[in-house]
C-alpha cells in the first residue's frame, strides 16, 4: 500500500485492514431517479448498486449521518454518479457500509475530521393523537419510495425516517419518538396544500401538518449538540 493512501485512510478514520469491495465501477449518472434527491441505493447479495447519487449521499449512507451533518465543498453535491460495487463473498449491509467508507477514501480521496456543534434541529416526536402507523411484519423488506405528492415506507425504523426527513428540512432530525421496531406508513401532501409553498418555512408547515394528520408524528424545533463531519479533502472519482 502506498504511503500516501495509508495516510489518507488513517486521516479519514478508515481502518487499514478493513474489508474492501472486490471490484467497483463508478460512472457519471446516466439518468435522474425521479422524485429522489438522494438517488437510489440497493443492497443485493454480494452487490451494492447506487444510481444518481452524489458524494454526499455516499457519505450519508456509509457513515449513517444526515445531510446537515456533512459540511464541505460544493463538489459533495454538484456531481452525480452510478456506482456498482461487488464483494468476493456474501456481505451484510453493515459490512458494505464499511467497504463504502474505504471506497470513498480510495476513489474520491475523502478526508475529514469530526466536530461537535450546537445546531438548530428538529425532534421527531409522537403527536398528541398517537402514532397512526402499522407495525411491519417480520418478513417485510425495508423500502421507501417517494411520489410527486408523498411517500410510502415499509419496514422503516424511526431512526431511518428521521434520517430521511433530515434531507428536506435541511437540519438534523433527532428521533425522540421512543418507538422501537419497524413500521409501515404512508402520507400524501395533497389535502394539506392550500397554496403552493413559497419557501422552506411554508414547506415545513405543510410537512408538519401532513405528518401529524396522516402518520401521527410531529417535528418540534429545538437545538442539539450534534457531531458533524467536516470534509477537509475530496475530489472527483478516480478512473475505473
Amino acid at each position: 500500500m502506498k504511503f500516501a493512501m495509508l495516510v489518507a485512510m488513517l486521516w479519514s478514520g478508515v481502518s487499514v485492514g478493513q474489508a474492501t469491495f472486490a471490484v467497483a465501477t463508478i460512472r457519471p449518472s446516466a439518468a435522474q431517479v425521479q422524485f429522489e434527491s438522494d438517488g437510489e441505493t440497493k443492497v443485493l447479495p454480494g452487490t451494492l448498486r447506487m444510481r444518481d447519487v452524489s458524494i454526499q449521499t455516499c457519505i450519508k449512507w456509509a457513515y449513517g449521518v444526515q445531510r446537515a451533518q456533512v459540511i464541505g465543498p460544493g463538489l459533495l453535491t454538484s456531481e452525480k454518479y452510478d456506482i456498482t460495487a461487488k464483494t468476493d463473498e456474501p456481505a451484510t449491509e453493515a459490512q458494505m457500509k464499511v467497504m463504502m467508507q474505504g471506497l470513498l477514501t480510495e476513489r474520491f480521496g475523502l478526508a475529514f475530521h469530526r466536530e461537535e456543534r450546537e445546531l438548530k434541529s428538529y425532534a421527531l416526536m409522537v403527536a398528541k393523537t398517537g402514532p397512526k402507523m402499522r407495525e411491519a411484519m417480520p418478513e417485510e423488506v425495508p423500502d421507501r419510495r417517494n411520489s410527486a405528492m408523498g411517500t410510502v415506507a415499509r419496514a422503516t425504523t424511526m431512526q431511518e425516517f428521521a434520517d430521511f426527513l433530515g434531507g428536506p428540512v435541511e437540519k438534523p432530525v433527532i428521533d425522540k419518538t421512543g418507538l422501537p421496531g419497524r413500521w409501515d406508513f404512508a402520507f400524501d401532501f395533497t389535502k394539506y396544500l392550500v397554496d403552493q409553498p413559497k419557501g422552506l418555512d411554508d414547506y415545513l408547515l405543510v410537512l408538519n401538518e401532513t405528518l401529524q394528520g396522516e402518520v401521527g408524528l410531529r417535528l418540534v424545533p429545538e437545538k442539539d449538540v450534534v457531531e458533524v463531519m467536516v470534509v477537509d479533502k475530496v475530489s472527483r472519482a478516480s478512473a475505473n
